[in-house]
């Protein structure tokens, strides 16, 4: 490593980064990337299976292979120029920073305080050796380990976070897909409004700053005496077409015997049942009505107006508490017991009359009709004309979140539910978390939806819970 690099930051990439992210070594722009030999070895051991990670790993390898392809042993010592592409290193891009890897071994300088040759320890002691050998860089330690980065801290080391992933700089930024408008809105464009009926639904043409910097059916409301609630429908550059929506509280629009119970829950309802609408996202807390609802709508638009043939409901299967092992049976048979909430949900939505007899055909008839597949075996697929249930999608990376909607075939809608306040896959984040990705992704798309879901609606014992404890 010359003097010629002075000046530069130089990243030492711990391996959940490119576990994470294969492409993580080009994503530093004009600065220096070294990876220790620790690294490597790593990388090595967690190649093999079939997981997302170890697909991930033998990527990162790709990559690494490809950089130093025909490269002399000189030209690894002086750093290996660094593309700066979007997808990897086919891409013609300007290099800028340098790869450098791990060629001699190099003093241990770790403290008594650190004990031990683990992994984390070696990778902290080549970076403090670094930081001793070249005091003119900005020696940096970018890790998804919390712990590292706090031992990092102890003995003096920069360390950071790998921040490249992440959709949003902070959740609280996340398109929540409603919004409320002012008092005075019909008096502030009452110049600039034409109104229409079309197929008994009401529709306002607006103009002006506002309307210009709405997004495609985001939800507007307002309240009070002279309140309503709308969709927005269209816009083009200062007009915005906006939609009344329909009142699905009333028994009259009941979806599947279920009525909304909140502005929330109409406004979804509003898009689970548009069948322009391709792609739905509801966020929201236990409680909120996420699964219900996306159920509901998709047992009457399958069953009822025959839009769609099938259900699919999938989730991706990451316990909560300790595993229980492997499952006997079929995919359906295996999936069974990650797919409570739509056994609970069916339950609400089977209440028949007519006794057993009747609740048992109704029952036989849904479970014909609705498929639990695993999330494992999405990949070559195309589902057509299939209403999908994405269930826990908080717990999917950008990657596997992509990889799912584009399985969707024509005629396919896709529904997207989850709490980005629940997450259990390691090293995702509600910043890094796939489905902060595709809200934030999807909310100019005039197929696609989002509301975030704010009250519960479980019983009076659940909502105390959530508040109290």
């Amino acid at each position: 490593m010359n003097a010629g690099h002075a000046g530069r930051c130089l990243f030492i990439l711990d391996t959940n980064v490119l576990m994470h992210d294969p492409t993580a070594i080009f994503r530093f722009q004009e600065h220096d990337v070294f990876l220790p030999m620790m690294v490597l070895e790593e990388l090595d051991q967690g190649k093999k299976g079939m997981s997302e990670v170890a697909r991930n790993v033998r990527q990162a390898s790709r990559f690494l292979n490809d950089l130093i392809a025909g490269a002399r042993k000189q030209q690894i010592d002086a750093g290996i120029p660094l593309p700066t592409p979007k997808n990897g290193p086919s891409d013609n891009y300007r290099g800028h920073g340098r790869l450098f890897f791990q060629t001699e071994t190099l003093p241990k300088l770790l403290p008594d305080s650190l004990p031990g040759n683990t992994p984390d320890n070696n990778i902290l002691g080549t970076a403090l050796a670094l930081q001793e050998k070249h005091p003119e860089l900005k020696v940096t330690v970018v890790s998804k380990d919390i712990n590292l980065r706090i031992k990092a801290a102890l003995i003096g080391i920069r360390a950071e976070e790998y921040f490249n992933d992440q959709a949003l700089d902070d959740v609280s930024l996340l398109y929540s897909g409603e919004e409320s408008v002012a008092a005075d809105f019909w008096e502030t464009h009452s110049g600039e409004i034409d109104s229409w009926q079309e197929r008994g639904r009401t529709f306002y043409r607006l103009k002006g700053p506002k309307p210009a910097q709405w997004y495609p059916n985001q939800c507007l409301f307002m309240e009070g005496e002279n309140g309503f609630e709308a969709m927005v429908r269209g816009r083009h550059g200062e007009q915005s077409i906006i939609e009344l929506t329909r009142d699905y509280r009333s028994q009259k629009h009941s979806v599947w015997g279920i009525s909304a119970r909140n502005r929330e829950q109409n406004f979804a309802l509003n898009m689970l049942m548009d069948p322009e609408i391709d792609f739905v996202s509801l966020l929201g807390t236990a409680g909120t009505g996420k699964t219900l609802l996306a159920l509901a709508a998709g047992l009457a638009q399958t069953l009822d107006k025959n839009l769609y043939r099938d259900i699919i409901m999938t989730r991706v299967t990451v316990p909560v508490g300790e595993d229980i092992g492997f499952l006997p049976g079929t995919e359906e048979e295996k999936m069974t017991p990650w797919m409570g909430a739509l056994m609970d949900n069916l339950e609400v939505l089977t209440q028949t009359e007519g006794g057993e007899w009747g609740r048992a055909a109704t029952d036989d008839l849904l479970r014909s009709r609705i498929h639990i597949h695993s999330l494992n075996f999405m990949r070559g697929r195309t589902f057509l004309k299939k209403y999908i249930i994405l269930d826990e999608a908080q717990n999917l990376t950008p990657k596997q979140i992509k990889t799912l909607i584009t399985r969707a075939g024509p005629g396919t809608k896709i529904v997207c539910l989850g709490n980005i306040a629940q997450i259990d896959t390691p090293y995702l984040t509600e910043t890094t978390s796939g489905l902060t990705y595709a809200v934030d992704r999807f909310k100019h798309w005039e197929h696609s939806g989002h509301i975030t879901l704010l009250r519960g609606e479980r019983s009076r014992l659940a909502d105390f819970a959530s508040d109290a404890l």
